[in-house]
């Protein structure tokens, strides 16, 4: 596995490495917090929809998923969970449009503001087996080790594994946008309030609410969803207009 470290391989080889011990068929490693970034990704044995989860999962889900909360104080945790114990949007968007029927992870809180959190996950899909106890006790056991593998990879990979900010995506999207409608744009994406994004940037509410109104209309959307859905979508060569 060390050998390809930092190699576009990297991922397909950790998959199959452990998909030879547990019954899974596809992987992720990402980031979530105010810059959500999904580094590696892949499949085997079914169609590579990861990616797709990932928009999904940052269409929404990931504005109210608490799945890897349990034990948040400890440095690095294991987090299991099956389809059937996920929110209904997150379990219709994320599993069971993609035949998701169980993750599991190795997560690390990153020591940054936004509570950002580094994880490294595993997932069983349809006509796989269910995960034993052993195989989970004992992908707990190498949980350090996979969370080392991946940071190192991440570190190694460069500058492309490290996505544009929210606001760079934005504005690559609609250069109209204002600096005021950004930040606005930006304190969305973390999940604040419009009363918690007024009381950071010293506005009113209806300022706020101004500001979120003509930053939609500039990116023709009308939802927070739709926001988290441009921020992840590949770039594209025509913008919005102002």
């Amino acid at each position: 596995m060390v050998p390809a470290l930092g190699e576009t391989d990297f991922g397909p080889r950790l998959l199959r490495a452990v998909a030879a011990t547990l019954p899974v068929a596809s992987f992720s490693i990402y980031r979530t917090g105010a810059r959500p970034a999904i580094f590696t990704s892949g499949s085997l044995g079914v169609p590579d929809t990861t990616r797709d989860c990932w928009r999904a999962y940052l269409s929404g889900p990931v504005q109210h998923d608490r799945t890897f909360r349990d034990g948040e104080t400890a440095p690095l945790r294991l987090c299991h969970i099956t389809a059937g114990e996920v929110p209904p949007e997150h379990r219709a968007k994320v599993y069971d449009a993609h035949g998701v029927r169980e993750r599991v992870s190795v997560v690390e809180r990153e020591a940054s503001a936004d509570g950002a959190l580094f994880a490294v996950n595993f997932y069983r899909h349809d006509g796989q087996r269910p995960l034993a106890d052993g195989q989970l006790a004992d992908f707990g056991e190498a949980g350090a080790l996979l969370m080392a593998l991946a940071r190192k990879h991440v570190a190694l990979a460069g500058p492309a594994a490290a996505p544009a900010s929210p606001a760079q995506r934005l504005l690559a999207r609609c250069p109209a946008l204002t600096p005021r409608e950004l930040a606005v744009c930006e304190r969305l994406l973390r999940g604040m309030t419009q009363e918690g994004i007024a009381a950071d940037l010293g506005l009113a509410v209806p300022t706020v609410k101004t500001y979120r109104n003509r930053a939609f209309g500039r990116l023709r959307i009308h939802f927070r969803s739709e926001l988290f859905a441009l921020v992840l979508a590949p770039e594209e060569g025509a913008s919005a207009q102002g």
